[in-house]
């Protein structure tokens, strides 16, 4: 089979989700473009930012487009082509299409909080607190990986670290100058845009090289200082411009594949059972971002929310950034297909990222683009977006420790709401892990992010249920997502069990337990019949 196929074929049935399935959504949600959004209402200068739709696209898309969407696919093509490529379709438009429109939403409707805070209106106090720490706990997890991931990037890749630091210096003058200049986004952003590819450029020209140990401190203060800054001059514009990198990368892969039209040496199906891993549940673990991942859920309940001008843009940034994002990954796996069993092996000695920037290095040949610029290319524009992914994490962070410790009944706050007390612990803590200590419990990330999505399905379904609105389309993806959950935790904890690793059994167990409790009580009130005196409209 041709390539070229998947490609056309799953963006002309994404576009006609978006039109169709994405449209209806918005209709049974009760999507009101006249209603004020908090990023209007609460306007801070500091979280609460309005940000113009192409704007907070980019914020959005570069935050939950890091590694995942290439490294997920590449990974499951273990089990062929046909069933990683289906769950992309079926996922991004059923499952993480819903997923992250609805958490985008029903942040919008409870004052831009986090789904932490959905649970406790909706289900109380106690769901709030336990959701909360565990949403931390990964958050923290998340941190310390791409802490390491970045610093040993920046060492082994000294001109991507140049590059990233001219892109955060030129993310500021185009903040400075669109938003406090008053210079139009148009012009802004083709200037910015040049400026962008003379940045990688000039980081060629001038590699920094540092240890890793030198970075991960650069990098403990640098996420200080950005999660804690006003949006507008940071986050807004650095997304903004990194996201053109993205759609670089994307236009020149469909463009070589088009010219290219390689042929899929992959095997359409393999086994059920690949060296002990299981299709189901591990397929749906391993292809997250792309199909459905539990971190969108964050992002689009902290900044996301915090920034939307419109409730209308929440269609085109929750659900069209979801699908945009299982286009990547349909790339991600043709880089995986179109060559043989024995240079997959080959080239998979250097990450999934390898195989994803020597596919689309030579995509891009096809069209003159030389061969090692184009994978030097991509390398480059993915460690940007794991630079993202970084510091929005950080950013979401401080949100979830600020809520759980925000009590409205008394007077005096906490000092433990205080932003910078918040961030401080966040980020040393996260930098302490990155230095060592992460590694022993970073196999859990793939099933606690999947339960993260199981649980925010959940909430979104008891909030639209409780306000009268149409929630029987999340009814399917939570309770398959919690299947699934609960199925790779308890492979986890049999696997650990065995191998004597004690660490990764308390973690899963103490998971396992966490999605009953939730689970019990989130789906006691969903399936619970209608009692519409108590239907509330928010």
């Amino acid at each position: 089979m041709n390539a070229l196929w998947l490609v056309i074929i799953s963006i002309i049935i994404f576009i006609v989700a978006y039109i169709t399935y994405g449209a209806w959504l918005a209709k049974q949600w009760g999507v009101d473009p006249t209603r004020k959004t908090p990023a209007n209402v609460i306007n801070d200068g500091i979280d609460y930012v309005p940000a113009k739709p192409a704007v907070l696209m980019g914020h959005h898309f570069a935050s939950i487009a890091g590694a995942g969407p290439i490294n997920g696919p590449i990974q499951a093509a273990i089990f062929g082509w046909v069933p990683v490529f289906l769950w992309i379709i079926v996922g991004g438009i059923f499952f993480g299409g819903v997923h992250d429109f609805g958490s985008l939403f029903a942040s919008v409707r409870h004052d831009g909080k986090s789904i932490g805070e959905v649970i406790n209106v909706n289900m109380g106090r106690r769901g709030k607190q336990l959701f909360s720490i565990f949403a931390w706990l990964t958050l923290l997890l998340v941190v310390a990986a791409f802490t390491n991931i970045v610093a040993n990037t920046f060492a082994t890749v000294p001109a991507a670290a140049s590059s990233s630091l001219l892109f955060i210096l030129l993310a500021v003058t185009f903040g400075f100058f669109v938003y406090r200049k008053g210079m139009s986004l148009g012009i802004g952003t083709v200037i910015g845009v040049v400026l962008l590819f003379l940045c990688v450029y000039l980081g060629y020209l001038f590699p920094l090289q540092l240890s890793v140990n030198t970075w991960i401190i650069i990098l403990m203060v640098y996420i200080f200082v950005a999660s804690t800054a006003p949006v507008w001059i940071l986050l807004q514009p650095r997304d903004y411009l990194n996201s053109f990198l993205l759609y670089a990368m994307i236009a020149g892969a469909v463009i070589g594949i088009l010219i290219f039209r390689p042929s899929i040496q992959l095997a359409s199906v393999t086994s059920f059972n690949v060296n002990g891993q299981w299709l189901f549940p591990m397929l749906f673990v391993t292809v997250a971002c792309g199909a459905i991942s539990g971190f969108h859920s964050l992002v689009g309940s902290g900044t996301t929310s915090k920034q939307i001008d419109n409730e209308a843009d929440a269609l085109k940034i929750g659900y069209g950034g979801m699908l945009i994002e299982c286009v990547l990954a349909v790339i991600a796996l043709v880089t995986a297909a179109y060559i043989s069993q024995g240079e997959l092996t080959e080239l998979l000695k250097g990450g999934p990222v390898n195989v994803f920037s020597d596919g689309v290095g030579v995509f891009m040949s096809k069209f003159g683009i030389p061969f090692e610029v184009g994978k030097a290319f991509v390398a480059l524009a993915v460690s940007a977006f794991a630079l993202t992914s970084l510091d929005t994490a950080t950013r979401l962070n401080r949100f979830i420790f600020q809520e759980f410790f925000e009590d409205p009944s008394k007077e005096e706050k906490s000092p433990l709401t205080n932003m910078y007390i918040s961030t401080a612990i966040t980020v040393l803590i996260g930098g302490f892990l990155a230095a060592g200590g992460y590694a022993k419990i970073w196999p859990i990330f793939g099933s606690a992010n999947q339960l993260l999505a199981a649980l925010a399905l959940l909430a979104i379904a008891v909030w639209l249920k409780k306000t009268g609105k149409n929630y029987h389309m999340l009814v399917i993806p939570m309770i398959f997502m919690l299947v699934v959950t609960l199925f790779a935790l308890g492979f986890l904890i049999k696997a650990n069990i065995a191998a004597g690793n004690i660490i990764l059994v308390i973690f899963p167990v103490l998971l396992f337990v966490l999605a009953i409790v939730l689970a019990k009580e989130g789906y006691g009130i969903v399936f619970k019949k209608d009692d519409i005196e108590n239907v509330s409209k928010s």
